[in-house]
């Protein structure tokens, strides 16, 4: 019974860690309401910055890419629960984002600055639709499997824990990677882009183009044909116009 509230409060505390910590990146590459944006801080040689906003951002996609691949859930979960890899994996990549977050080194230098009123509300309007979108099609997907908390629930309830089947719910159906656009969507709309959110947005976009195909790949081998099909009707990213 211990072993049960254990397991189920690990998952509880990865995902409440996990939503903190997205709300802080809303607000850190917006500027606004948490102490540190990504353009704030002491500026020091610009090189320095380069290197280490380079090494956190190539950290944060190689836990991200490694821990998601099915070869090293198959060898992590000789060492770990099966109940709490998702868990775990969901951990590890707020890990990895807090301390993007918190050593993050700012470029601030301005590349533009949008200058009227309603240019910027129409860009922070996409800012915000941007994660919405996000957020949106965890939910279409699954979102309680996605963050391991259906996992520890049905452990800590006796229930055996079944993946979720092959779908193309909502967004899913206009294009393959919904919850990716709105990433793209949230990097790329900024009323104001320093040097900083350049090199974040590049490296971001730069590692969803590298992701999303290790993903396809691995779904390819696990879904068969279904996939195969559904790669051939829908898109990536772009959703093609309505005949």
């Amino acid at each position: 019974m211990v072993r049960k509230a254990f397991v189920l409060g690990y998952g509880a505390a990865a995902y409440l860690a996990f939503v903190v910590a997205l709300l802080y990146t809303i607000g850190f590459l917006a500027g606004v309401g948490v102490p540190k944006g990504i353009d704030d801080g002491a500026t020091g040689p610009a090189w320095r910055a380069l290197v280490v906003d380079a090494a956190l951002l190539t950290l944060f996609a190689a836990q991200h890419s490694v821990m998601a691949r099915p070869w090293f859930k198959r060898w992590w979960t000789r060492f770990v629960p099966p109940a709490v890899e998702r868990s775990t994996y969901v951990l590890a990549s707020t890990a990895a984002v807090v301390l993007l977050l918190w050593q993050w080194q700012p470029l601030p230098t301005m590349l533009w600055s949008v200058g009227p009123a309603w240019a910027r509300g129409v860009l922070w309007a996409l800012y915000v639709l941007g994660w919405v979108v996000l957020v949106v099609s965890t939910f279409a997907v699954g979102h309680f499997d996605l963050f391991g908390l259906r996992q520890v629930l049905d452990r800590a309830l006796d229930r055996r824990y079944t993946e979720p089947g092959f779908r193309e719910p909502l967004l899913y159906r206009l294009v393959r990677h919904p919850l990716m656009v709105g990433f793209l969507i949230a990097f790329w709309a900024a009323p104001d882009l320093s040097v900083g959110r350049l090199l974040f947005a590049v490296a971001g976009t730069g590692y969803i183009m590298v992701g999303v195909r290790l993903e396809e790949h691995d779904l390819r081998a696990q879904l068969g044909e279904p996939y195969e099909d559904y790669l051939r009707r829908v898109p990536r990213f772009v959703p093609r116009p309505v005949r």
